[in-house]
């Protein structure tokens, strides 16, 4: 069993390693889409899509950097307690809140599906069916879902990256609850 976790371990850090380390150069494509709205509103005519594409990069950002955060643990916690913990004292406290994240995720999971469905233009009860069948190619994408301002971009893009931060995210959580599990029995990581 601590062979299987292992390898599971290895496999999904060395994944969330890449990606994020890939999703932190995001913070310069987002610098640059800022300063270009600041020069084009100083020397020309305002831009209409620098401000919500800003956004879309900055969840990007966000979401996909958090798993990588999460492996660095990098991640905000309460030191006052927790700092003078035994090892595995801290294992214990950390394999129980990240059940409670384990959980959350999946309710984030579930409403990142339920609108990316929406998103491309499914209206009914099964969003995960719907999405299974629009990638295997059994369903049709209905109207598409465009933001409400002047530029009017597609949102299932920024909402398909949200799942998948999502779904990177909980395997990350899964890693973390198996590495506090290895560190209970004694085992090296």
């Amino acid at each position: 069993m601590q062979g299987v976790m292992r390898g599971y371990i290895r496999g999904v850090d060395a994944v969330n390693y890449r990606i994020g380390r890939v999703a932190m150069y995001g913070i310069f494509v987002l610098m640059g889409i800022l300063l270009w709205s600041s020069i084009s509103k100083t020397f020309f005519l305002p831009t209409l899509w620098t401000l919500e594409l800003a956004q879309f990069v900055m969840v990007g950002y966000y979401i996909l950097g958090g798993p990588y955060s999460l492996q660095l643990g990098s991640n905000v916690r309460m030191d006052l307690l927790y700092g003078d913990w035994s090892v595995k004292r801290k294992a214990w406290f950390d394999a129980i809140t990240v059940l409670f994240l384990i959980f959350y995720l999946c309710v984030l999971i579930y409403g990142a599906v339920s609108s990316t469905a929406y998103s491309l233009g499914y209206w009914k009860d099964a969003p995960f069916s719907f999405l299974a069948g629009v990638v295997i190619g059994t369903e049709e994408i209905g109207t598409l879902e465009r933001s409400s301002s002047s530029w009017r971009p597609y949102m299932w893009p920024i909402k398909v990256v949200m799942i998948v931060g999502f779904v990177l995210m909980l395997l990350q959580c899964i890693s973390e609850f198996f590495k506090d599990i290895l560190r209970l029995k004694g085992a090296d990581i």
